[in-house]
């Protein structure tokens, strides 16, 4: 069980293997990927294709890892339509493995008028709530899942997610355009929104790691990943 703030070389190791995880499952690629900013990334990280058991079992040491060395103080899971739905059930699944059981719910995209009724399922929402997912790009997912949670009486306290691209995000511009801002979605969520935020691992965690592979077909990629955050990182 890890209990306690890590260590920065423990987590440092943790998103190491985590990357490594990751490019092995498939979920990270390399390649040219249009991002929803409309940007050509040069990695894409699918964390739908954590796609049978013990890929998501595994995914959930790592998140319950994090969490544990984070030393967040939270009350209950919570897992936005639609990746975070198993996302977090397996979180909550794990953290009780490791001696930490909280409540866990989600949400519906389509509200049901019938049975329970709503759009909420699982636990009733209640005191500090974490909210767990993938990524964040532009924090619009996490604003919805913010105001869901307010709605109900409780507290969004923090987010977890698999990894920080650490780019600039973007906002819609009254004449339909958009424009980049000087944050990333993270760095809003922590400083605006004043919410705590737990990642796996960093975009910067990605470039030590094709560092470390400069020897295989795998440092080929990182040239290209390195000129992409020297252009949107933050």
């Amino acid at each position: 069980m890890v209990t306690g703030q890590a260590s920065s070389a423990e987590m440092q190791a943790l998103a190491q293997e985590f990357v490594q995880f990751s490019v092995d499952a498939g979920v990270l690629r390399f390649g040219q990927f249009k991002t929803k900013a409309g940007r050509m990334s040069p990695y894409f990280f699918n964390a739908g294709l954590f796609d049978d058991g013990a890929k998501l079992s595994r995914l959930a040491q790592f998140y319950a890892k994090a969490l544990l060395a984070s030393e967040i103080d939270f009350d209950m899971i919570f897992g936005p339509a639609y990746k975070g739905i198993p996302l977090g059930a397996a979180v909550a699944i794990e953290l009780s493995r490791l001696g930490k059981n909280v409540p866990f719910a989600y949400n519906r995209k389509e509200v049901k008028d019938h049975g329970e009724g709503g759009s909420l399922v699982g636990a009733p929402l209640q005191g500090r709530v974490l909210i767990v997912d993938d990524v964040m790009s532009a924090g619009t997912a996490a604003r919805e899942s913010i105001a869901l949670i307010q709605a109900a009486g409780a507290i969004p306290h923090g987010i977890a997610i698999a990894l920080d691209r650490q780019e600039m995000a973007t906002e819609k511009q009254a004449d339909g355009s958009v424009k980049d801002v000087p944050h990333s979605a993270v760095q809003y969520v922590r400083n605006t929104l004043g919410m705590q935020v737990c990642c796996i691992a960093q975009l910067s965690d990605l470039l030590d790691f094709l560092a470390q592979h400069t020897q295989s077909p795998l440092g080929e990629h990182l040239p290209v990943v390195q000129a992409y955050r020297d252009r949107y990182g933050v």
